[in-house]
């Protein structure tokens, strides 16, 4: 739609059949931004999606609790309320493929399974389409949007894929009606229920009666439990954490246990003659503050400027048209990956940073506004930074900008 936007004919290959299931309920500010972006904003609002006004993070115990609200930057850099949504990403998902469609994008429902190539260029595609004929499209520019699935990593156009920070965890989550919300125009908002470090818990309402709740763990506690998904996810939610436990007295489930594993990971040089990545495609960090939308919609738009730049014969010239939006999406992730670490390992801190010394902030930065120069060098980042350099925490899940700026930050 970004690419509409601009002029440019683009082509939608997708092997899912929507709607699908699917987790990553919660939109940031910025998220909701790029969706008015698009002009979707009255849509959700007609539909009745859950509107969210911030996030309340919950301690050990139910204690020492910090809310972030929604917010944006005015023309005189303010910072100002505002609202996002929250979504049944079965509906979400389907409804961003049924405007997709609408607004004339030409679509095609199968599977890329190979890819065409002149002098190891990409340029195209070979498909299965649902019925099974093979198809092949060819293009000027091929966009990875895959996801996890890491379509052009696993053909060998981008580096190999690495490890990241959280790549041994499983959530283990279902959707219940019942459970406890805040009351009065927060009822909505998003719950972040800690316990310690990698164990906690979502709590996300995704219409007027559905929560969905996850329980996020070791992978390794998870299986020394030798329960089953949902005899394991009643039993963290009496024990996780107090809060979470008033909540759910009285709940009844919608459906079973799910459980996805969170492979954390990373993937440098993932732009190319002729090639990007965009979002899951080539990083995924963690789920704790539903950060893929996030990625995906603000990567989307940058993307859309770098092919533009590429196909009026800007950048086309270059060895890698594509370097400088690989430099600047990396570094955007980069400071989303250190808020994670800082929470994690310094939740106390980190607590000061969120509801007193560097508030707005820290608000800029949960709402996704996480990209430019500037974030860089505000004071906040800088701090969680040095704190965790002192640490020794290990930072090889950043690009190698965001290393060399955590070595710097005293």
């Amino acid at each position: 739609m970004f690419l509409k936007k601009l002029g440019i004919h683009s082509i939608i290959v997708e092997k899912e059949r929507f709607p699908r299931y699917h987790i990553g309920e919660s939109f940031t500010g910025e998220t909701g931004g790029q969706l008015r972006k698009l002009d979707m904003g009255p849509l959700l609002d007609k539909l009745n999606y859950p509107v969210k006004l911030g996030t309340k993070v919950i301690g050990t115990g139910g204690k020492n609790s910090f809310y972030v609200p929604v917010a944006y930057r005015d023309k005189d850099n303010k910072l100002c309320p505002t609202t996002t949504w929250q979504a049944r990403r079965s509906d979400f998902d389907k409804l961003l493929w049924d405007t997709a469609v609408e607004r004339g994008i030409e679509t095609l429902q199968g599977e890329a399974v190979s890819v065409h190539t002149v002098d190891n260029r990409p340029v195209g595609v070979r498909c299965r389409t649902a019925e099974g004929a093979m198809v092949d499209l060819m293009a000027e520019v091929i966009v990875d949007c895959s996801g996890q699935a890491t379509f052009l990593a696993n053909r060998g156009f981008t580096s190999p894929k690495q490890r990241g920070n959280y790549d041994r965890q499983v959530a283990i989550f279902s959707q219940v009606v019942g459970a406890v919300r805040d009351e009065g125009e927060r009822r909505d908002d998003t719950l972040i229920l800690y316990q310690k470090k990698n164990h906690w818990a979502w709590f996300i309402p995704i219409d007027r009666e559905v929560v969905s709740i996850g329980i996020v763990t070791p992978s390794d506690y998870f299986t020394s439990r030798k329960m089953s998904k949902m005899d394991f996810f009643k039993a963290e939610l009496q024990t996780l954490n107090p809060e979470l436990t008033r909540r759910v007295q009285n709940v009844k489930f919608v459906e079973d246990a799910r459980a996805a594993s969170n492979y954390s990971y990373y993937i440098c040089n993932f732009t190319g003659k002729g090639f990007l990545c965009v979002g899951d495609a080539h990083r995924f960090l963690d789920p704790i503050f539903s950060l893929g939308l996030l990625f995906a919609s603000k990567e989307a738009e940058f993307a859309s400027y770098a092919v533009a730049d590429y196909l009026s014969g800007k950048t086309a010239p270059l060895d890698n048209p594509f370097a400088e939006y690989e430099r600047y999406v990396d570094r955007g992730q980069d400071i989303i990956q250190t808020l994670l670490d800082c929470f994690w390992e310094y939740p106390l801190p980190f607590q000061r940073f969120a509801h007193a010394t560097h508030r707005e902030e820290v608000i800029d930065v949960f709402a996704g506004r996480v990209y430019g120069e500037q974030v860089h060098q505000c004071d906040a980042i800088k701090r969680m930074r040095a704190l965790l350099d002192k640490a020794g925490v290990d930072q090889s899940g950043t690009s190698l900008a965001g290393r060399e700026l955590a070595a710097s930050a005293d």
